[in-house]
């Protein structure tokens, strides 16, 4: 059984009689242990797409569902809390926390039991995607844009979920900073068995996933 799926998803927005599509009919199913990018034009619906399996928006037909179960019946809310991660663009991290900080924040809004040495777990985290312990005692914004996105992905790490998704996570990053970012993606993927989900507009981002979609005029297709 996949881990995450879509059975017949559409978004539109009405239109007199007519009905615009941003996405139609689309079937999809997502496993763990593989990095999947959603490739398109600005434009095309891949935040839409991103935003319906996140449950920030709700679809206008079809379903999605995590373990075969509809994310509508678990729960919006709790789907968001319990099951997925989402790293921006923008980073979204609060500016006058420190990196570790915002890490700790993260753990808290979980229904998972936070560890007894969860402070020292936000450190290893940070450490392991390449923030020392000298930076993670930093305010975040006193960091580069690398490394606050590194501090996000450390976020998105630190609820323990199975899934991650991440909007355009490369887009303010220089090449050789892109490509340290997705090597994290990769090894997240392989190595601790993640669904690791990114949006982009990237092919070169997409070359080195295992599974490239691209949408186009709300249709999603295998590249």
């Amino acid at each position: 059984m996949p881990l995450l799926e879509t059975k017949n998803l559409s978004y539109f927005y009405q239109d007199g009689d007519q009905r615009r599509f941003i996405l139609k009919d689309t079937t999809i199913s997502f496993e763990k242990g593989k990095f999947y990018t959603i490739l398109g034009q600005s434009g095309s619906g891949k935040t839409t797409f991103l935003s319906l399996i996140s449950a920030l928006d709700e679809p206008k037909e079809g379903e999605i569902l995590l373990e075969g179960q509809d994310i509508k019946k678990i729960g919006y809310e709790k789907f968001r809390r319990n099951d997925i991660s989402i790293i921006f663009q923008s980073y979204n991290l609060v500016p006058y926390l420190t990196a570790v900080e915002n890490v700790l924040v993260a753990m808290s809004i979980t229904d998972n039991e936070l560890p007894d040495n969860h402070r020292e777990v936000a450190y290893n985290l940070l450490d392991y995607i390449g923030i020392t312990k000298a930076k993670a005692d930093r305010l975040v914004n006193q960091l580069s844009g690398g490394e606050q996105q590194r501090v996000a992905i450390a976020r998105a790490l630190a609820t323990n979920v199975d899934i991650i998704l991440a909007d355009e996570p490369t887009g303010n990053l220089d090449e050789e900073m892109e490509q340290e970012i997705v090597d994290i993606f990769k090894r997240l993927a392989k190595d601790h068995n993640k669904c690791v989900i990114v949006v982009t507009h990237s092919n070169e981002i997409a070359k080195q996933s295992d599974e490239p979609y691209y949408l186009h005029k709300g249709v999603l297709k295998h590249e």
